[in-house]
């Protein structure tokens, strides 16, 4: 693996300054990996105490804001006995109507002799009063930071703070301009791989067992990929357990790499799964839709559908707005058009315009388009 926290120097600047930050990227592009080595290198150093835990289990809109409260406190003091020595431990939970996360933390944090750094997880996934409930009990303690309350506070999941007004009730709108996180400092959106990061990520392998990926076939894992962590991982395992057997004597080439593609979208393993999912918000599908038909839209960088399809990883960070990588370029069109191929008919009839080797014949396409 490469190391998560490189060139992540903003968020030790934003620990060191005591702020408060947003950490958001799409699923599986590293950001737990990221918060784990960020805690225990933080605990390890010893100038604070850093615990990760995910406020998941608060996350489903029937739950009350008393319960949510009491399964986040709950879920952070699990989390503190994975992170922590029993000395920097939070207090146990106590069962009370009017305890809040709030208090727990001014509690713990009172008790404490170093600064804390606490790393919410899976931060939207909270709905409605819950999430506007952690977001404001956050901002009341940041006044009483660090003596009384954590000194810095990072919310991580998929999306950017201002897209949380979307888990809100249309009339809660108290997460317009006076947000109740609006303490937060930066907003970090984690990258993907550049193409030097798989050659060096790759080279790991190549030093454990001699089979070299050369630098045309990373190319092309990057033009394939277009740096998707998980990705660029399904890619290479797919090669070499799948394709090769890891028999690590064998060559790799541009036609493995062009075999484990295309097994990807076929299978359509969780990630692609998860993406494809994504295509049904009406938000997603529409700036999509556009991008594919090449249909006038506002492209405008402040145009709220276009950052929320960027920061999910859909769409490219530049423009022109495309579909940010090869693969996503093939299995989102397929997706979409699915109900088409479904009715076009009995396969039978069709087979005049393929040839024997399943690639269209042109010629006989165009005299057919002529006579039409």
């Amino acid at each position: 693996m490469i190391d998560p926290l490189r060139n992540q120097n903003i968020i030790f600047d934003m620990i060191g300054k005591r702020q408060y930050f947003t950490l958001h990227a799409p699923r599986q592009t590293g950001k737990t990996t990221l918060l784990h080595e960020l805690a225990h290198r933080l605990n390890k150093e010893g100038n604070y105490i850093s615990v990760v835990f995910s406020v998941e289990s608060a996350g489903y809109r029937s739950i009350t804001e008393e319960i949510a409260n009491f399964k986040i406190i709950n879920s952070l003091y699990q989390a503190c006995e994975f992170f922590l020595p029993k000395k920097f431990l939070a207090p146990k939970p106590v069962i009370t109507k009017k305890y809040s996360l709030q208090d727990y933390l001014n509690k713990w944090a009172t008790a404490q002799t170093k600064p804390i750094v606490l790393l919410l997880d899976e931060i939207d996934s909270l709905y409605d009063d819950v999430l506007v409930s952690v977001l404001r009990q956050l901002r009341n303690g940041f006044q009483i930071r660090p003596e009384r309350f954590p000194s810095t506070v990072a919310l991580v999941g998929l999306r950017d703070v201002r897209e949380y007004k979307t888990k809100v009730r249309p009339s809660e709108a108290s997460l317009g301009s006076g947000s109740p996180f609006n303490i937060k400092a930066k907003s970090i959106l984690l990258g993907t791989f550049t193409k030097e990061e798989i050659a060096e990520l790759y080279s790991q392998h190549t030093k454990d067992t001699g089979q070299i990926f050369s630098k045309e076939v990373v190319d092309r894992i990057y033009e394939l990929t277009g740096g998707q962590p998980w990705l660029v991982n399904a890619i290479a395992s797919e090669i070499i357990v799948e394709i090769l057997k890891e028999d690590f004597t064998k060559k790799i080439t541009l036609e493995y790499v062009e075999s484990a593609k295309e097994n990807l979208i076929q299978r359509r393993d969780t990630h692609l799964d998860s993406l494809i999912d994504k295509l049904k918000e009406s938000r997603v599908n529409k700036v999509i839709s556009a991008v594919i038909n090449g249909d006038l839209v506002d492209f405008n960088t402040y145009n709220d559908d276009i950052l929320y399809c960027r920061d999910l990883g859909i769409v490219s960070e530049t423009n022109p707005v495309q579909i940010s990588n090869e693969i996503y370029r093939e299995i989102i069109p397929r997706v979409l058009t699915d109900p088409f191929q479904a009715a076009i008919g009995d396969e039978g009839k069709r087979v005049w315009y393929i040839n024997p080797d399943g690639k269209l014949d042109m010629d006989k396409l165009l005299k057919a388009f002529q006579i039409y």
